[in-house]
Formats: structure tokens, C-alpha cells, sequence
């Protein structure tokens, strides 16, 4: 008589979580962030509420690990180091244009504003929000200007998370508020004009 093969618990969990969070991720693209549910999301997945609830406390928080999860697909949940070509100007233009793509990418759009809403009611998951994604994207970006400012290519004085917060923040912010235009044209005059304040100063 064959050996039976007791089932692997732990892949059928893996399994489970990840059709969780692409039913959530797709579901809201569909329905909206305000009729998106936990009973709707366990119906597409296949999965009972509770077995979602034993993983997120919130719709918020599944939603988060949806929008990580698609993100890091195929880096191991790891964020590369921004490109280091010599060429500040370059590799910013780089990295903000490829933001630009995401932002405006239809699939990206509704999950990214339902997620930045929750963050703005939810303390919990806006802590979650800074430590998982925003702090080390931060961090990311401040080792390039810190290379730059080794480089000559800024001042050594200027506060880097506000150089951060100059560069990337307008993107941002006019994806959000839909205030004009946001295509790679905008993306490198707001690298421009960043720059020229944080160049080093002529003596």
C-alpha cells in the first residue's frame, strides 16, 4: 500500500493568501473602495471571512498587502537602490517618469487612492504605511542625493528629507488632487526645478 502524503499546510495557507489578495486588489479596481468587503473578497478567493480575518484586521491593511505584493512581484518583496548613472539629473528624471507610469496605469490607480484615503482615517495602518513602505523608499532616495552631495552635485547643507519631499512630493500630489497634466514632460521640470535650489552655491 502506497505512503499517503499528509497535505502541506503551510502552502495551502501561501495559496490561500495569495488569491486573498488578488481578489482584493481586483475587486476594488472593480467596485470601489467603498463597496469593497470582506465578504466579497473571501466569495472571489474562495475562502470563508474568517480566514481573512485571522491574517488583516482591517480592509485597509489587506488592501496594503495586496498593493506589496503586486509591487514587489518577482523581487523577493525587496526594493532596488535608485539608479546611480553620475547623472543626478538623469536618474531622477528616471525613477520619476517610471512613477508617472504607475501612477497613471489604470490597474494601479483606484487600489493606490482607496489606500492613501484609509491611510488618512486609519493611524494604525498609517504607521504600518510608514515602516513597511514610505520610510524605506525614503531611505532609498536620500543614500542617492547623499551620493550626489559626495559627487559636488548638491549642496552638503540642505536637509535631504526635504529635498525628498521637493522632488518626488509634486508628482504626488497632483496625481491625487488631479491638478493638471501628469506626464514625463512634468516629471522632468519638477526635477529640474528642484534642482536648481539644491545645487551648491556659486562663492
Amino acid at each position: 500500500m502506497p505512503k499517503q502524503v499528509a497535505p502541506d499546510a503551510s502552502r495551502r495557507s501561501q495559496t490561500a493568501r495569495r488569491a486573498i489578495l488578488a481578489a482584493a486588489f481586483d475587486l476594488v479596481g472593480e467596485v470601489g473602495y467603498a463597496k469593497l468587503s470582506i465578504e466579497g473578497i473571501a466569495a472571489a478567493a474562495g475562502v470563508g471571512k474568517q480566514t481573512i480575518y485571522r491574517w488583516w484586521p482591517s480592509k485597509g491593511a489587506l488592501l496594503f498587502d495586496a498593493f506589496l505584493a503586486l509591487t514587489t512581484e518577482g523581487e523577493d518583496g525587496q526594493t532596488g537602490a535608485l539608479p546611480d548613472t553620475g547623472d543626478l539629473a538623469a536618474d531622477l528624471k528616471l525613477v520619476l517618469r517610471a512613477t508617472v507610469v504607475e501612477l497613471n496605469d489604470p490597474r494601479y490607480d483606484q487600489p493606490m487612492r482607496a489606500l492613501h484615503t484609509e491611510i488618512v482615517h486609519d493611524p494604525a495602518l498609517a504607521a504600518d504605511y510608514a515602516k513597511r513602505l514610505d520610510e524605506p523608499m525614503r531611505e532609498l532616495k536620500k543614500d542617492r542625493l547623499r551620493a550626489a552631495q559626495r559627487a559636488g552635485q548638491l549642496a552638503e547643507d540642505i536637509d535631504l528629507d526635504v529635498a525628498v519631499d521637493m522632488l518626488f512630493g509634486p508628482v504626488l500630489n497632483r496625481w491625487l488632487q488631479r491638478t493638471g497634466p501628469l506626464n514625463s514632460e512634468y516629471a522632468d521640470q519638477v526635477v529640474d526645478t528642484a534642482l536648481r535650489g539644491l545645487r551648491p552655491r556659486e562663492p
